[in-house]
């Protein structure tokens, strides 16, 4: 009996991580992911296969699809990839993740002729439930917030597809792991084990509560909801989470009686008070350059409960979360890598905290979306026009990869390595780019040189940009330095093809030959 197929959006995430980890031993997994697996941090692993995609690039989704369909049947599509911050604010990104993106993937398993789709939705995708009451696998997707928004298309878009595809939508609880990994449980522990001023305070009576669901639990979860697809309803919810909800009161007493942190009892802040002072310490934040993580769209929260009834899911799936991987069972151990190693503690939520700050990286990419379409079409008019035979010969005979697509592969991949400061995603581009290229008889000269000159047509429109003033400096690390690493990125693989050609016994042209 053949192993278990699975496609996996969003592969190097929080999630996508630990699925892999549990999975790889049982499962062919196909991760799919802006970032390179060694960038990920996901061990090389015979059953782990690695292609790097971008969910908001049509083409790039397509092109992946084809490329693992073609080794074979895929069982399903886990589909984990999603945007999400707690700033509270209209990012675009929500939707051309989310959304966009989603569509992409649906359109890609469709095309491929997979059966089976698991899409990760969220219990924040329905409203608090109303005092006393709570939420279960029949709640409507009506939350008001972006992320809750966009999340609720996603189910809606499901119905569209039900006669090629049946879908599962599983709704997980707040997750974490023993290293905290969610951020507004971070910045509570943060506050509550410092020595600040406000070491002690909990926000209104410290009932506002909330269901937390170990990431440990996943894995197991998805395994049942595999095994049971066939008697699932189509677009059927399942609830990835315990009953009830667990307080601020409950999650401060949890720190105090495990962390070595002076203090006492904890100090109610009347809700009335809650807001203005959200306010005042935001705007204080903004004028010095480091906002903090409370804003005052939260404030509203205060209070309130997401209590959660997963009966049904049990029923349907046998499974609920272990008592020893529930939150307050594993304060101890969140406490403990806190205290004996908080360089790997802060290493491993850094990357889900420096999304609130408004760094000069969040700004320049915002200036590049802006002038997207102006970029591609001067890159196009450049490399095909009239005068473009001379320095770009090779690429006037390119008739299965569309200009503006082209082009557009390229920014995205390095507007997205701008957006995260992970430049491994350009790489992991520029990488698969001299594949493509090598593999058609292109230069690597002319290649490098169509490189280049999307990072300076991009540096010239961001500049164009009366904010962009005060911001040469960071163009020049964020988007000259890694169009030059990245160019030599592509020498260093013309290099490693050329050598596997030769050990092959066939004619290579010299490296950059015209």
């Amino acid at each position: 009996m053949r192993p278990r197929s699975l496609i996996l959006t969003g592969a190097s995430g929080f999630v996508g991580r630990h699925v892999i980890e549990s999975a790889r031993g049982d499962c062919v997994l196909y991760g799919l992911s802006r970032r390179s697996q060694s960038r990920a941090g996901v061990p090389e692993h015979s059953n782990v296969r690695w292609l790097h995609a971008d969910i908001t690039d049509w083409e790039s989704v397509r092109a992946a699809f084809r490329r693992i369909v073609a080794h074979g049947p895929v069982d399903a599509v886990v589909h984990l990839a999603a945007y999400y911050d707690f700033t509270g604010e209209q990012d675009p990104l929500y939707w051309r993740t989310n959304v966009e993106g989603m569509r992409h993937v649906l359109e890609a398993t469709k095309e491929s002729g997979i059966r089976n789709f698991v899409f990760s939705s969220s219990l924040a995708v329905s409203r608090f439930p109303d005092p006393g009451k709570v939420l279960d696998e029949t709640s409507p997707p009506d939350g008001v917030e972006i992320y809750s928004v966009t999340k609720a298309a996603g189910e809606r878009m499901l119905g569209e597809y039900d006669g090629a595809i049946k879908s599962s939508i599983v709704r997980f609880a707040a997750l974490f792991s023993d290293w905290c990994e969610y951020p507004p449980l971070f910045a509570l522990m943060e506050t509550w084990t410092g020595r600040n001023w406000n070491r002690r305070l909990v926000a209104g009576r410290g009932r506002t509560g909330l269901p937390y669901l170990h990431v440990r639990e996943i894995p197991p979860m998805l395994r049942r909801v595999f095994d049971r697809f066939e008697v699932l309803a189509p677009r059927g919810v399942v609830i990835a989470s315990g009953d009830g909800a667990t307080s601020q009161d409950a999650l401060f007493e949890a720190v105090a009686l495990h962390g070595r942190r002076h203090g006492g009892e904890p100090i109610h802040i009347p809700k009335a008070l809650c807001g203005p002072g959200m306010w005042v310490r935001d705007l204080a934040g903004r004028l010095g350059g480091h906002r903090p993580f409370e804003r005052p769209w939260m404030a509203k929260y205060i209070d309130r409960v997401m209590a959660v009834n997963a009966a049904r899911t049990r029923s349907l799936l046998g499974w609920a979360p272990r008592e020893r991987l529930e939150i307050l069972r594993r304060m101890p151990f969140l406490i403990e890598n806190l205290e004996m190693d908080p360089i790997e503690w802060h290493r491993r939520n850094h990357w889900a905290m420096r999304r609130l700050r408004v760094g000069p990286n969040l700004r320049i990419y915002a200036m590049l979306e802006k002038r997207e379409k102006q970029i591609v079409s001067r890159l196009t008019d450049l490399m095909y026009g009239p005068r473009a035979g001379e320095r770009f010969p090779t690429y006037q005979r390119l008739v299965h990869d569309p200009p503006q697509w082209q082009h557009g592969q390229a920014l995205h991949a390095l507007m997205n390595a701008i957006r995260t400061r992970e430049r491994g995603i350009f790489f992991a581009f520029c990488e698969e780019l001299a594949d493509r290229r090598f593999a058609a008889g292109f230069p690597a000269a002319e290649v490098c040189d169509a490189v280049e000159t999307v990072g300076r047509i991009a540096a010239e429109e961001i500049l164009e940009e009366p904010e962009a003033a005060d911001l040469r400096e960071e163009i020049e690390d964020y988007v000259t330095m890694p169009l030059k690493f990245g160019i030599d990125h592509i020498l260093d693989r013309y290099d490693v093809l050329a050598e596997q050609r030769r050990a092959g016994g066939e004619t290579v042209t010299p490296v950059g030959t015209p």
